[in-house]
């Protein structure tokens, strides 16, 4: 569409995101890809022996993938869901179905609890897999940040391995 006027790109990330290597895409995804609902991380094992499944939205990937990587936990998957409404089911699915039905569902996520996909995500995935699923993530709260750098990344640290832990 041509337009007789500039309009301004706006992206929504985070500064840590903008310029980071691992948060960038080729080229020839906008070009010849599309967008994608849900994304698996890379596989840290065979399908087959994956004892916890956690889904998370936005940054806090990233986080749960280095968390993964550098304790070389090779039992749980990632599954990254980039757009919450309309939920992709069938994709969600088949994304899902290789894994073993035992595997233990984690909901991770870095807002608060009553803020985020949480309340939106946990009854349509209790839904669709019926089994329950967990939540590792801060306590609800009335505030979106704590205020306090070194108390945010104390509670991150303990969100992310809460997420591989949780039982």
């Amino acid at each position: 569409m041509k337009r007789n006027f500039i309009k301004p790109l706006i992206i929504m990330t985070p500064k840590s995101l903008l310029r980071a290597e691992f948060a960038s895409s080729p080229a020839e995804d906008f070009t010849k890809g599309g967008f994608e609902e849900i994304l698996g991380a890379p596989k840290a094992g065979p399908a087959s022996k994956m004892k916890r499944i956690i889904f998370c939205s936005g940054k806090v990937y990233y986080d749960l993938l280095n968390y993964r990587t550098t304790h070389k936990i090779e039992d749980v998957a990632i599954i990254r869901i980039e757009q919450l409404y309309p939920l992709a089911q069938a994709k969600l699915r088949a994304m899902v179905k290789p894994f073993p039905k035992n595997a233990r569902f984690v909901w991770c996520q870095e807002e608060s609890q009553n803020m985020g996909g949480w309340t939106f995500m946990e009854p349509r995935l209790r839904a669709m897999f019926k089994t329950e699923v967990a939540y590792a993530g801060r306590n609800a709260s009335a505030s979106p940040a704590v205020g306090a750098l070194t108390i945010h990344k104390r509670e991150q640290a303990q969100l992310i391995s809460e997420a591989f832990s949780i039982e």
